[in-house]
Order: structure tokens, then C-alpha cells, then sequence
């Protein structure tokens, strides 16, 4: 038996984001730019994984804050998403249209250097605080290395993003 490092979601949330709302440069899997961070469940936690390229870059050999931040956010309102579609009796791929979520806050804090050549790991705990609001508390890892913090306050999209 060999111990291999998981660093990719099977089951992601954002696959079963509509067409309409898979365009965020985060998440989206419509977006040719994007990043197309893929959140899903690592038992009762949530996990992202992502490996910055060099036009990631903030100084050599290190990633710049703002992909960091991009990762906590999309990291949070996928997991928001998760936590309400498991409460609602579903999991990712079971065919029921997700729940989508919008920032409400954001909240980051960069504890160490991010290195540039590593794939980083988004480990998110879900809390519900209102039945439209969930806070979730993001930890990302280089590695064993905790490199960064962060809290998404994830609000329930609102009807007037959708149009429906």
C-alpha cells in the first residue's frame, strides 16, 4: 500500500454550477483565464487544491497575495455551497442544481511567504450563522507549511444576480 498525495477534487461543487454561473474567474470551469478552483468534501472539511503558475508571481518564487486571496474566496462560498447542498440532502454530482453563494467578507491573513512551486491546499470548516449566511474558515497549506488564513462570510446569492 503506498501513501499518495490527493491534490485534485473528484466530485467538485462547481461542476454542477448552472452554465449561467460558471463564469466567476475563480471557480468558473467556463472561464479560459480563470484560475478554475474545484472545492469538494475531505470527510466533514472542504479542500481546494491549486498550483500557481509563474504569472502568479509576486516576487520570484513566490505567489502573489492577490491569487491567495482569490483562492480563500472561491474556497469559501464553494464550501457555503457544499455545506447547504449536503443540509439540503444532495452531494456534487448527484444531479440536483447546487446552491450559489456571493461574498459577503472577506478576511485574509498571510502568516508566511506562499513558495510559487507547490500546490497549495484550501482546508475549509463550515459554520451556518443564519439561514442565508455561513461562515467558513479557510487554512492554506504549502505542503505541511500553513501559509495563509482567512474567513468568507458566504451570503445565498440573491434573486437579482439570476434574473429568475
Amino acid at each position: 500500500m503506498t501513501n499518495q498525495v490527493v491534490t485534485q477534487v473528484v466530485h467538485a461543487i462547481q461542476d454542477d454550477y448552472p452554465d449561467d454561473f460558471a463564469w466567476c474567474y475563480g471557480c468558473g470551469r467556463l472561464n479560459e483565464e480563470g484560475y478554475h478552483f474545484r472545492t469538494g468534501w475531505d470527510e466533514e472539511k472542504t479542500v481546494t487544491y491549486f498550483k500557481p503558475s509563474s504569472k502568479h508571481t509576486a516576487i520570484p518564487g513566490f505567489v502573489y497575495g492577490g491569487a491567495i486571496a482569490s483562492f480563500v474566496d472561491c474556497h469559501g462560498t464553494g464550501s457555503a455551497a457544499l455545506a447547504l447542498h449536503r443540509k439540503n440532502g444532495f452531494e456534487p454530482g448527484s444531479g440536483e442544481e447546487p446552491p450559489r453563494f456571493v461574498t459577503g467578507a472577506l478576511n485574509v491573513n498571510f502568516l508566511k511567504p506562499t513558495p510559487q512551486e507547490t500546490t497549495l491546499k484550501a482546508v475549509g470548516k463550515v459554520e451556518e450563522i443564519h439561514p442565508k449566511k455561513w461562515k467558513v474558515s479557510v487554512e492554506v497549506f504549502a505542503g505541511d507549511t500553513l501559509c495563509a488564513t482567512g474567513e468568507v462570510i458566504a451570503v445565498v446569492m440573491p434573486k437579482t444576480f439570476t434574473g429568475k
